[in-house]
């Protein structure tokens, strides 16, 4: 006698179940067709009724960490920075030679601007233009004077975002141009190439200012350009977490920070305790500091404190709520050794 084929008894319950799954699947298969992803690279996705959110992990869809990690060495294996030694003019060791500060501040480097709406064009692009003839246009103006050491400061925003999800530190969504990987590798090769340039004129200190847009991320880009120089005897860094740094150039004390942190009127006496050697010896004492990306100096006890105008233009978010119309520019300052900041150049866009 045959045996009858055994069958398991479904519910109406996981019948009704088992039928919105088919839908679902029959439903995700049209997504699919439509916006002309292949549904076998669909790892995730979230049902919604009418639409899809899609997870696509498909080969060429999304770049890995491995991918930009190889991307990375194999420039810097091309490029094979090797640096020779360079023989400075003995000139510039006289008694009036300078130091020079270029300090191209909040470039925001992947924000997304559109002049239809903000009447202000930004994009990563035009960020890179500004930037580079900003910084040359300031070792131009200087040119007139003896200089024997650059600051060169970074950081302070220089990328937009610091996730993958086009957002801040913090979480804040951000209008972009372009993937996070794209902008970090766009703002090493700048930095890349303009220190390459700045090294030619007098050796280089860089000095890192971590910021609130790209605390993570920009200080990784510091590391990779850190790492990039590490046989050139012509560049140095300092790349800490710390938030507030310190120079000391003869009688110069030059303190640097993005200004999401301590207060400004906090700024001399913070000085005072941490950076007390230098300031013992120091007759001229300079904060310079960013993130508000408009000019704004004031003398507190005998400190100087400045803020930094930004290249960036306003997106939509600081446009709808009036935080447009700043002068953009890139600047600079000169130290003379003996008797501090005598000159500033300003590159205005």
């Amino acid at each position: 006698m045959s045996k009858k084929e055994f069958r398991p008894r479904i519910s109406a319950d996981e019948m009704t179940i088992l039928q919105d799954i088919r839908n679902k699947h029959a439903a995700l298969e049209a997504e699919c067709i439509a916006q002309g992803i292949p549904v076998e690279d669909v790892k995730h996705y979230w049902f919604k009724g009418e639409h899809f959110s899609i997870n696509v992990r498909g080969e060429n869809n999304q770049k890995s960490y491995d991918d930009i990690k190889d991307d990375i060495i194999a420039e810097m294996k091309a490029h094979a920075p090797k640096y020779d030694k360079i023989k400075r003019d003995k000139e510039s060791l006289k008694l009036d030679s300078h130091l020079l500060v270029i300090d191209p501040a909040d470039i925001h480097i992947g924000k997304l601007a559109v002049a239809s709406e903000t009447g202000d064009e930004y994009n990563t692009k035009i960020a890179v233009q500004r930037v580079m003839e900003g910084v040359y246009g300031i070792v131009d103006k200087a040119s007139a004077f003896k200089t024997d050491k650059i600051l060169y400061i970074i950081g302070n925003d220089i990328l937009h975002i610091d996730t993958p999800k086009r957002q801040t530190t913090s979480g804040t969504p951000q209008d972009t141009d372009g993937m996070f990987y794209e902008s970090f590798q766009t703002a090493r090769k700048l930095h890349v190439e303009i220190l390459e340039v700045l090294r030619e004129i007098a050796d280089v200190h860089v000095q890192y200012d971590p910021s609130n847009h790209d605390y993570m991320s920009g200080m990784f880009l510091a590391d990779s350009i850190q790492s990039w120089f590490h046989n050139d005897q012509h560049v140095s860094f300092n790349c800490s977490p710390a938030h507030r740094k310190y120079f000391h150039y003869h009688n110069n004390l030059i303190g640097t920070t993005h200004g999401d942190g301590a207060k400004e009127n906090d700024l001399p006496l913070l000085m005072a305790h941490e950076a007390k050697q230098e300031w013992a010896i120091s007759d001229h004492k300079y904060w310079y500091t960013h993130h508000i990306h408009h000019k704004r100096s004031k003398d507190i006890m005998g400190v100087t404190i400045e803020s930094m105008r930004s290249p960036s233009g306003a997106d939509s978010w600081h446009y709808r709520n009036g935080y447009c119309n700043n002068v953009k520019a890139i600047e600079g300052f000169l130290h003379h050794k003996m008797y501090g900041q005598c000159a500033r150049f300003s590159h205005i866009f």
